[in-house]
């Protein structure tokens, strides 16, 4: 499987789901969480920071999203997390 960036226009292809999450984190400018204000990586950390941390509620409220959009960034995150080596993206962001 090959993993697209997705970021605005950032079209960066990558081999393995773990250096497409790393480039995201490394790569592409930090976002503030309209939730909390905690700044995080943008792309798959943001998402799983927004699902993780807050409610489903407060994500739809925060940045006006709707059921469909959540279902979307769910999806990603189970798809990616169902690939990933979660230890191996947190070392290499160690570094």
């Amino acid at each position: 499987m090959v993993w697209e960036c997705g970021i605005d226009d950032c079209s960066e292809v990558f081999a393995d789901v773990e250096s497409a999450v790393v480039h995201q984190a490394t790569e592409h400018e930090r976002l503030e969480c309209k939730v909390c204000g905690t700044i995080v990586p943008d792309g798959y950390l943001a998402i799983r920071h927004a699902f993780s941390e807050h409610t489903r509620a407060e994500y739809v409220r925060s940045y006006g999203a709707n059921a469909e959009d959540v279902r979307e960034r769910e999806e990603l995150m189970d798809e990616i997390e169902d690939e990933a080596d979660i230890k191996a993206i947190a070392s290499e962001l160690k570094r």
